[in-house]
């Protein structure tokens, strides 16, 4: 076997070259081994430069890839960014707009009367009462998207229980406005000066030995003295009754007070004039059945007479 190979790695080809012309001929002898060296050498660098190429082409590839990775990494931090800005710039508005709550709550409640401290909504630690322990230093936790979406919930909830909580200061403001207003009404329709100066003559009640009841007080003073409304209210009759009164003028003033002032020299209303507390109606006289200078001044209340004195 070795001579038989060793014969064979021997063998030889030869390459004749053959020029025009009459030239002499060139012979190339190669052997087999050269060949299979060459081969081996062709096949190799093929190889290798399959090799190359694919680890050029796969380098190429993977660092487009990542070219393009870190491009749409580079797109979304941008987007991120932006969205923490937006979210930012929100959370700096609900914070401005808990405090302009909280201030017009304070106020509110300082209006009203009604005690607390902005309904108890700051946060946990606000050092207002003393607890703070002083620490303090940069912010620990990674600033996301998700932490700044949790603290913008936070301020929404705090807006939401502000919002709510002015609103229950605002229905309180409204029932004291109203009854304010009622009382103020009342007040203004409550018979509560006198009619006139002078000096009682005769009291509300029984007299001339008890055969008489007097359902008014008289005021005596001079004729042409000034009478005047004793609340706010509208005329609802002045001018001349038949019934003795003389020269009379009654006044509605709501809430089921009515007031009568008679024997009046002169009026200086109208039936349906609206009057206020203390506006001259009339001028004291002595008409009607009377027997001096005097008025007559009466309340009754839901229609029925009740004592002035009380309402002096």
């Amino acid at each position: 076997m070795e001579n038989k190979d060793t014969k064979a790695d021997k063998r030889e080809y030869t390459i004749k070259i053959i020029p025009h012309q009459g030239a002499d001929v060139k012979s190339i002898r190669l052997p087999v081994r050269w060949l299979k060296y060459g081969a081996a050498s062709l096949v190799a660098g093929a190889l290798l430069f399959v090799g190359a190429f694919g680890y050029s082409a796969y380098s190429s590839y993977s660092l487009r890839s990542e070219a393009a990775q870190i491009d749409k990494l580079q797109q979304v931090n941008n987007i991120q960014q932006e969205q923490l800005l937006q979210l930012s710039k929100k959370a700096s508005q609900l914070q401005d707009e808990v405090e302009q709550l909280g201030q017009i709550e304070q106020e509110l409640r300082q209006i009203t009367g009604v005690e607390g401290d902005a309904a108890g909504l700051e946060p946990a630690g606000n050092n207002g009462d003393g607890t703070h322990d002083g620490q303090g230093g940069p912010f620990g936790q990674q600033l996301k998207i998700e932490n700044v979406t949790e603290a913008l919930a936070n301020l929404e909830q705090r807006v939401a229980e502000r919002k709510a909580s002015l609103q229950q200061l605002k229905e309180v403001m409204k029932e004291k406005q109203l009854m304010q207003e009622y009382q103020a009404s009342v007040n203004a329709s409550t018979p509560s000066i006198w009619p006139c100066s002078g000096d009682v003559s005769s009291p509300y009640g029984l007299r001339w030995g008890g055969s008489d009841y007097h359902p008014g007080i008289d005021i005596a003073n001079d004729s042409g003295t000034p009478i005047v409304a004793t609340a706010d209210g509208v005329v609802t009759d002045a001018g001349w009754n038949s019934g003795g009164y003389g020269n009379m003028v009654d006044i509605d003033h709501g809430n089921g007070y009515m007031t009568r002032y008679a024997h009046a020299q002169s009026v200086a209303v109208a039936p349906g004039q609206t009057v206020k507390r203390g506006q001259i109606i009339a001028y004291m006289g002595s008409t009607g059945y009377s027997t001096g200078p005097h008025l007559h001044y009466e309340i009754r209340v839901n229609g029925q007479v009740v004592n002035p004195a009380g309402y002096l």
